[in-house]
């Protein structure tokens, strides 16, 4: 019997220290990590980052959900980890990504932008299904422009 669908929608601190060459670098290790491991998994979502935050939607089996949440929640290079939200969910909204990422572009960080320096990275008024719909927007606006 397969294990019921689940989303988790979390954000943390940017803990990447050096500067913008060293936080690409650990971003593209990120990336790699997540892309190989995911499929196995049976995991999919998004990633997005600004420099200061990540914001992270990862989906799948409960197991394997908690699993890599657990293993993100000790790697260093993220701090003050808040769960926004994790709850079973009907079906994905990331299937075609074993791991999108948003941030690359301007426009990816002016859309995140009302928690970006400006705010001091301020997350008081993040909640789990508004950073859900952006990182779903954001999505789907890249998919667009790559096409």
């Amino acid at each position: 019997m397969p294990s019921e669908l689940y989303r988790c929608v979390y954000y943390s601190k940017n803990l990447i220290a050096g500067g913008p060459a060293r936080i690409a670098e650990e971003i593209e290790s990120i990336l790699a990590a997540a892309r190989r491991n995911n499929p196995t998994l049976q995991v999919t979502g998004a990633l997005v980052f600004n420099r200061g935050l990540f914001a992270q939607v990862l989906e799948g089996p409960c197991p394997s959900v908690e699993s890599l949440f657990e293993k993100i929640s000790r790697d260093e290079r993220h701090g003050d980890i808040q769960v926004l939200a994790f709850r079973a969910v009907p079906e994905r909204l990331f299937s075609n990504w074993s791991m999108a990422f948003l941030g690359r572009s301007r426009e990816d960080e002016n859309l995140f932008g009302h928690i970006g320096p400006q705010t001091g990275f301020s997350t008081e008024r993040l909640e789990g299904d508004r950073l859900l719909e952006i990182v779903r927007n954001l999505a789907f606006e890249e998919e667009a422009r790559a096409a």
